[in-house]
């Protein structure tokens, strides 16, 4: 079983080194590449006072904040729910950053000790659209994900955002699904079915694209061979064959 979770945080700044805290973690998990709807989500009392510039970006107040579970309080559940798993994190390195504060101060080692590993989607971004802006917001934008209902940085909000950019920079399958048989997750009791379809008993056309849209396909490919720094599969193919 392929167990993966897509991590995103919100701070009361920038710093770490210099106090500053966790306020919100957000989960989601995903199993064979299928999301569970098995999420984790806390808001939490930083037991100190946020930026003025970082209010500004997640919109969480002192206020709001003040009766909060601490960390220290929700560390063992945060824990148990990433162990063993392999962990998605855009710009991770900033987020560990964060992570390895706090269990640093509830002597919970290092975030890394804990999970299977960390990939820094940034990173793989970087690799694929070398010279583009590829931050969540412009990687949504790029790969036709909906983000317009992203007013303020959330951090389950922008995990669930950031599960579907790594399908589709993965390609695994063209949309996310849930995954009917989950025990706990916003899909429980859909009993979801697919019946076997036999397409041998179809007399499927073959339309022929028009020269238009030979035209775009052919400039679809040469901007993929482009981005990929000449690296796609399909000329070796065309070698061989």
């Amino acid at each position: 079983m392929s167990r993966q979770i897509f991590l995103d945080t919100e701070t009361t700044g920038l710093s770490p080194e210099s106090g500053d805290r966790v306020i919100e973690i957000g989960c989601v998990e995903m199993v064979n590449r299928r999301l569970t709807g098995r999420h984790l989500h806390f808001y939490i009392n930083p037991e100190r006072r946020n930026h003025e510039d970082a209010v500004k970006i997640h919109g969480l107040t002192d206020e709001f904040l003040a009766d909060k579970p601490v960390f220290a309080s929700l560390v063992d559940e945060i824990l148990d729910y990433c162990r063993g798993s392999e962990v998605i994190i855009h710009n991770a390195a900033f987020d560990i950053g964060f992570l390895n504060a706090e269990l640093a101060r509830c002597g919970k080692g290092k975030f890394t000790e804990h999970v299977d590993g960390v990939i820094d989607s940034l990173l793989m971004a970087r690799e694929m659209f070398p010279g583009k802006s590829n931050s969540l917001d412009a990687l949504c934008r790029r790969l036709e994900v909906d983000n317009t209902h992203r007013t303020l940085h959330g951090a389950l909000m922008d995990a669930e955002l950031l599960a579907e950019v790594y399908i589709n920079m993965t390609r695994g399958q063209d949309a996310l699904l849930i995954d009917s048989e989950a025990g706990d997750g916003d899909a429980q009791g859909l009993g979801v079915e697919a019946a076997a379809v036999d397409f041998s008993a179809f007399d499927l056309p073959v339309i022929q694209p028009s020269a238009e849209e030979a035209e775009a396909f052919e400039k679809a490919l040469q901007d993929l061979d482009k981005a990929s720094g000449g690296k796609v599969v399909w000329k070796t193919l065309e070698t061989v064959l």
